[in-house]
């Protein structure tokens, strides 16, 4: 089986190379670039498994550096940001990066978030067993219908209108969530444990974020925000 291949994006050359072994020596390849437009170049290059970004790089800031990679491509992209309190953690999320870490942090910590995404994006590619409690329409091929939308759980496409929606995998897995319990209000904690893998209390604007992204391609009206306990799914 093949390596996992991470770019790693710091500029803080400790930091850089102290992650670097850290990753190595979990059987990890990483190819370790100092900024953000030395970042863009390996990505194009190597096109690797995973992009770990810190927010804060020369050339090209690690949020517009996640915009760019997102414009090409659905590959998982965790931010690093030095506070958890940050706007930069926020403008991270909505630039299309699927989870963060807060600086400094622990390698293992580090390796176990890596792992849980690429465990993630693997199930969002192969479908996911929890989208068989869903009781909607159903299409041809087994896609779920929900008025205007299709969600073909098999081919892991969604179409809006008749017109495809392109959805990153951590998308595609809140989507799936959502759509397997139509009507059920899923908490922000439920949704992290289940999307993101979560066995402990996360931050909820992670799902916050997510659930706005998909909301602007689903339509705003389909996922409900109930005050107080978290998010519907409207059928």
């Amino acid at each position: 089986m093949a390596e996992t291949h991470v770019l790693f994006v710091e500029d803080d050359d400790v930091i850089r190379e102290a992650t670097q072994l850290a990753l190595e020596r979990v059987g990890f390849t990483v190819t370790a670039m100092p900024d953000g437009l030395l970042g863009l170049e390996a990505f194009r290059a190597d096109r690797p498994d995973i992009a770990l970004l810190d927010v804060m790089v020369p050339g090209l800031d690690g949020v517009s550096l996640c915009r760019r990679i997102r414009d090409e491509s659905t590959v998982p992209v965790i931010m690093l940001s030095a506070r958890a309190d940050s706007i930069d953690v926020v403008l991270g999320l909505e630039a299309g990066a699927d989870d963060y870490v807060t600086k400094p942090f622990d390698g293992a910590v580090l390796v176990a978030r890596i792992r849980a995404v690429l465990r993630r994006f693997g199930h969002a590619s192969g479908g996911q067993g929890g989208t068989t409690a869903a009781e909607p329409s159903h299409g041809t091929g087994g896609a779920l219908v929900f008025g205007d939308l299709e969600i073909d759980t098999e081919g892991m496409e969604v179409r809006r209108g008749g017109a495809q929606v392109g959805l990153t995998p951590t998308e595609m897995r809140l989507l799936l969530e959502f759509s397997s319990a139509p009507g059920t209000v899923l908490s922000r904690d439920k949704l992290l444990e289940r999307v993101w893998e979560y066995g402990w209390g996360g931050d909820t604007r992670v799902v916050d974020v997510h659930v706005q992204r998909l909301r602007t391609k689903i339509g705003q009206d389909r996922i409900e925000t109930v005050r107080g306990f978290g998010y519907k799914f409207r059928a």
